[in-house]
């Protein structure tokens, strides 16, 4: 998992395929006039969602991972607060992995738990669990899934 700024984003360009285009774009937009919906990077053609949401408590959040994606998780306003763990330290899945929407559930509870403000963001790798929209108000966001 990464923690940080989208001020600091050109530090991550390198880091993964796909994270420059997907940064270039979150950055060459107007992230507080975005609406809510189903977008693309345009060089990559990795999913963007936008969604405006009331936050919901922590113990009620979906406690998530991923095996074909990465997600770039962005904060347009909020704050939202996220859980996380291991996921080899999650014991408790609900279901099996579904691999039409490369998500699967925990029921086991964050180790920790961390806020983000408007334009920062945070980066969940398949071997991170985390629980997102955690927060009290409407919470803004954008997800960027980069394929594995």
């Amino acid at each position: 998992m990464i923690i940080d700024s989208l001020s600091n984003a050109d530090r991550y360009a390198g880091f993964y395929p796909g994270f420059r285009e997907a940064f270039e774009y979150i950055n060459s937009l107007d992230l507080a006039a975005l609406e809510p919906g189903k977008y693309q990077v345009p060089a990559t053609g990795h999913s963007v969602s936008v969604t405006a949401k009331e936050g919901g408590v922590a113990g009620n959040a979906k406690f998530e991972a991923h095996n074909g994606h990465i997600d770039i998780q962005v904060c347009i306003s909020g704050p939202e607060q996220m859980g996380w763990k291991p996921r080899g330290s999650c014991r408790k899945p609900v279901g099996e992995f579904n691999t039409e929407k490369d998500v699967i559930f925990y029921q086991d509870t964050p180790d920790m738990y961390f806020s983000l403000e408007a334009g920062q963001f945070a980066i969940f790798f398949p071997e991170d669990v985390h629980a997102p929209m955690i927060g009290s108000g409407v919470i803004k966001k954008m997800v960027v899934k980069i394929k594995v």
